[in-house]
Parts: structure tokens; sequence; C-alpha cells
């Protein structure tokens, strides 16, 4: 029989973390678009930054055919949090009085996944794009970034935020993000994840 499930967060019940997430505001609108692999993820946490915020919204799927509605949002810029040679610093459209607002367009999915999304959707694709600053550390100690800086999903939006919005913190968006690691890490033993996952990393009790 399987576990029953909260149907907010996807946690199975005896896990739920609808006490730990916040609900918080921005001036940024989030869009977030997530490749259907990443669904059932043990983490997701695309789906905790979107219950998360207020002003943010999840779809699921490789071929978005409302894009066009979902990129129309009047008084806002629209911009993609992808890399590319020609990508602006979020830093260049922190908060200022006068200027509209960005709706930020988020891929969740691994980077071939989310390729592939830019792919299955031109429109996606010709969004003109922006990068967070480099120096980034993710905190998710369970699995290798494929390059320098690489964040999750939550982590990148949470930068992101804090750049645009500076000075309002959104840390409170990763609570339970961490919550899910250190939930992880204690079932496979300290010992387990220390010998695969420790180098250079802080224990249970130092996180």
């Amino acid at each position: 029989m399987s576990r029953a499930h909260c149907e907010r967060c996807l946690r199975p019940e005896s896990h739920c973390l609808c006490a730990l997430i916040p609900q918080l505001d921005s001036r940024t609108r989030v869009l977030l678009l997530q490749h259907p692999s990443e669904v059932n993820h043990a983490l997701n946490t695309a789906r905790l930054a979107a219950l998360g915020l207020s002003n943010a919204e999840l779809r699921v799927g490789e071929v978005f055919e409302d894009l066009p509605r979902l990129l129309q949002q009047p008084g806002y810029q629209v911009k993609l949090l992808f890399p590319a040679d020609d990508a602006r610093p979020l830093q260049a459209y922190a908060a200022v009085p006068r200027d509209l607002p960005l709706l930020l367009v988020v891929p969740d999915g691994t980077w071939r996944k989310a390729r592939k999304l830019l792919y299955l959707n031109p429109l996606l694709a010709a969004l003109p794009r922006v990068t967070l600053g480099a120096g980034a550390v993710s905190r998710y100690r369970l699995r290798k970034a494929p390059e320098p800086g690489a964040l999750s999903t939550i982590e990148a939006i949470v930068q992101a935020l804090e750049t645009l919005e500076a000075p309002v913190s959104f840390a409170a968006l990763l609570r339970p993000f961490e919550a899910l690691i250190e939930g992880q890490i204690r079932a496979m033993g300290e010992e387990t994840f220390l010998r695969n996952h420790g180098q250079g990393h802080p224990t249970i009790q130092d996180a």
C-alpha cells in the first residue's frame, strides 16, 4: 500500500513540509516551467519555490501551447534565467522605482532537459536572457554540481530575487529545501553521507 501524500507539497504526509513553506511577496513575478521528469523528484524545488512565493506560477510540460499568454503580463519586462553569451547579469535590473519589474522565466530540469524545453518552445528560446552573479555555492550537498556555480532551481530563484529586490531577504524560501536535504542525510546515515559526499561539507550538526 502506498503512503498517503500531502496534496500541496506532494510529500508523504508523515514528512509534510507545508509548515516550513513561507508565503513571500515579491515585486518580481516568477514563471517556472518544469520538465515532467522533475515532478516526482525527491526535492522538486521548483514546486517549493512556487508554493512559497505569492507572485509565482508553476507549469509542467515539454511544449507550452499557452506560452504567449503566460508571457503577456502587462507591467513586466520578460527575461529568461538561462546562460548565454549575450545574457545580462541580473544586477543590471536591480529594482529601480521607475523601471518595470521583471517577469523571470525559469526552466526547471537537468541542463539537458532545460535545453530541450528551449528547443521545443522557440518563443522561450528567443527571450532575452539574464544570469546570476558568479561565485554562488549550492547548499545541495547530495549532488555534485555539474559545473562551478550551479544551483538548484530554488537556490537560483532566491539569489535572483535578493539581487533584484535588495535589501529584502528571501532566505525563508530555503527552509523546506534544507529540511529535505537534512532528512535525506539522516536517512542514509551520517557515516555514509560523509564517505560519499562529505569532503569539505559540514556535517548534520554543523549545517
